[in-house]
């Protein structure tokens, strides 16, 4: 009877501890932002383990497309069990991943033309801070890195290259390389502006058009950031990606560029993210 009572604890302590390894996915918090002035929810990947050690983790933060909000990636993405499985292989290391939600208030990352809704600002400012505190995070470049679709994609462009003090990789998908033209660019803001000033096209265009960026990257930052770019081969998208990489060839600049069979859709992006998850890691490791 004692062994019999023995084995049950066992057993009991075993599923116990079993379960206390197991990842967890929130996917409605929220944080206060000022320069916002609202409540901004997010996702977050917590790795096995995370509630019962004390160690910190490094952290992707994952972002969303056009349409989508911060349960994007978890719902369509199977962002818990893509991880679960590469971290169990081997494949990718224990990481959080961070989900914010950029499709309340104004669609988009970046900061709008006229400086009215600082999406950015409050990224960078506020919401960074706010998780590698909030979270047992290595707060450093070297364990921090961005990747996202299509809109997120583009994010993960203009975040990588405006703040490359920040990130060790960068994984655009089926990314939006911003307007391609001066042109396009005013004819985007005047609908959204109308009477909106030549200058201020200008810098906007400057701050989001992907080529422009690249070319006018300084020499020293050239391998500042481990980029892995990916898009399909019936990507709507793809011209604005094939460029950024024709830009970098001819910059010199280190990066992964891949066309996969694929369209604009999860099913590719689902298969993307076993390849980004493993990408990022080696930059979280000693190579």
């Amino acid at each position: 009877m004692k062994k019999l009572l023995l084995l049950m604890f066992l057993f009991i302590m075993a599923r116990t501890i079993a379960m206390a390894q197991t990842s967890k996915v929130f996917d409605d918090l929220s944080m206060k932002s000022k320069i916002l002035g609202m409540e901004r929810k997010y996702a977050v990947y917590l790795p096995p383990g995370y509630e019962t050690s004390e160690r910190s983790y490094p952290v992707l933060y994952l972002l969303h497309g056009a349409g989508d909000d911060q349960t994007g990636w978890v719902q369509f993405g199977e962002v818990q069990n893509i991880t679960d499985k590469a971290i169990s292989d081997g494949s990718a290391t224990a990481m959080i991943i961070v989900m914010p939600d950029a499709n309340t208030g104004k669609r988009g990352y970046s900061n709008d033309a006229t400086g009215k809704w600082r999406y950015e600002d409050f990224f960078f400012q506020e919401f960074m801070p706010y998780i590698e505190k909030t979270y047992r995070i290595k707060a450093e470049k070297r364990y921090r890195a961005v990747s996202g679709l299509s809109m997120g994609g583009g994010g993960t462009f203009t975040y990588a290259l405006h703040h490359p003090e920040l990130f060790s990789s960068a994984c655009p998908l089926s990314a939006a390389t911003g307007p391609a033209t001066l042109d396009e660019a005013k004819t985007r803001l005047q609908k959204e502006t109308p009477g909106i000033a030549d200058t201020l096209v200008e810098k906007y265009f400057k701050d989001q058009n992907v080529v422009s960026l690249v070319n006018n990257m300084p020499d020293s930052l050239k391998k500042s950031v481990r980029w892995y770019i990916d898009d399909g081969d019936d990507d709507f998208l793809y011209e604005g990606n094939c460029l950024v990489h024709i830009a970098m060839r001819k910059r010199e600049i280190p990066h992964e560029f891949r066309i996969r069979d694929g369209a604009h859709n999860w099913t590719y992006w689902r298969e993307s993210l076993p390849v980004v998850l493993a990408f990022i890691s080696q930059g979280f490791h000693q190579y």
